[in-house]
């Protein structure tokens, strides 16, 4: 599962159960919440979740600026509410990525999800076959 984090908005994705292909599932309103930290746990549990990433939005010169610094926050207090490895993988792009591809009737955060997923499931399967 990946996680596009934003202090009011997070967009979730999911991959199929072999790990290449992701999908768009929901936005979880407000995910840094006690509710919404208990949203994703559920979402955790019911999609068979084998571990969590969540976007760090780097600047472009590769730092980590406040979003990230929130990104990391939000990914400790995750940790401590599911039962699965959460990671940190670079998510620079992918709302750019989600706002150029083609209209779905998936929202933009979860999109941008997705196409950080892919870009994880991409990277991970890359160095596992090295």
């Amino acid at each position: 599962m990946a996680l596009d984090y934003g202090s009011a908005r997070t967009g979730v994705a999911v991959s199929d159960p072999t790990g290449t292909i992701a999908r768009p599932l929901c936005v979880v309103e407000r995910a840094h919440s006690d509710a919404g930290l208990g949203k994703l746990a559920e979402l955790v549990v019911d999609e068979v979740v084998e571990q969590v990433v969540v976007g760090l939005p780097l600047t472009l010169r590769g730092e980590r600026g406040e979003q990230a610094r929130a990104s990391e926050e939000f990914a400790a207090r995750l940790r401590k509410h599911v039962d699965v490895p959460v990671v940190l993988f670079d998510e620079r792009f992918t709302t750019d990525l989600a706002q150029q591809a083609p209209s779905s009737d998936a929202d933009l955060d979860a999109r941008a999800a997705a196409h950080l997923l892919s870009g994880f499931l991409a990277w991970s399967n890359a160095g596992s076959t090295a």
